[in-house]
């Protein structure tokens, strides 16, 4: 069985920007039970993160880990979420470099109000494990409505366990198929 067909096969969560947001959603995460590494590439912002999580309160099985490089934080995740800027150049070079880094189970979450998932998901080897949220998605644990974009070819399985996932956090989801497909190929058709 593929590791991702089983929602409770994410285990390992990466969380990509440790500013507000994705120090919030990692606590989230590792709160509700996951195993989350935390990975800024500025070293200021890491030693942020980690003075603000001191002593935080986790569930039993959830821990927090950091780290100063994408490989390191990437290497055993099932899932990667990322808090970069909502830019086409700043998440298309993320998803490039967590395809070549990551396992090939490894689903790839990114928040975005303006991109589509089709075209970022296009850029990697593994589009049917792409997905992107948008709505209140930094405030997931209070409890938020998400709504899961998914490009047409993803694998169901795959999005079964990230829906499962956003539940576990705390997360209100709704699904929908990725309806801002890439304009060119809008054009074609």
């Amino acid at each position: 069985m593929n590791s991702t067909t089983d929602p409770a096969a994410i285990r390992t969560v990466a969380v990509i920007g440790s500013g507000n947001s994705g120090r919030n959603f990692a606590l989230a995460c590792a709160t509700a039970g996951f195993r989350v590494v935390l990975e800024d590439l500025i070293p200021g912002n890491i030693r942020h993160a980690q003075e603000a999580l001191a002593g935080a309160a986790l569930s039993s099985g959830g821990s927090l880990e950091f780290a100063t490089t994408i490989d390191s934080a990437v290497r055993d995740a099932d899932l990667v979420v990322d808090f970069v800027p909502d830019e086409l150049e700043s998440k298309l070079e993320l998803f490039c470099l967590v395809d070549r880094m990551a396992p090939p189970r490894t689903l790839l979450l990114t928040p975005s109000d303006a991109l589509s998932i089709t075209d970022l998901a296009s850029c990697t080897y593994r589009g049917e494990q792409c997905f992107a949220v948008r709505g209140e998605f930094a405030d997931v644990a209070r409890g938020g409505v998400v709504r899961l974009l998914h490009p047409a070819e993803t694998s169901e399985s795959s999005l079964h366990s990230v829906a499962e996932f956003l539940r576990a956090v705390g997360s209100v989801v709704e699904i929908a198929v990725d309806q801002d497909a890439p304009m060119l190929v809008k054009n074609l058709r």
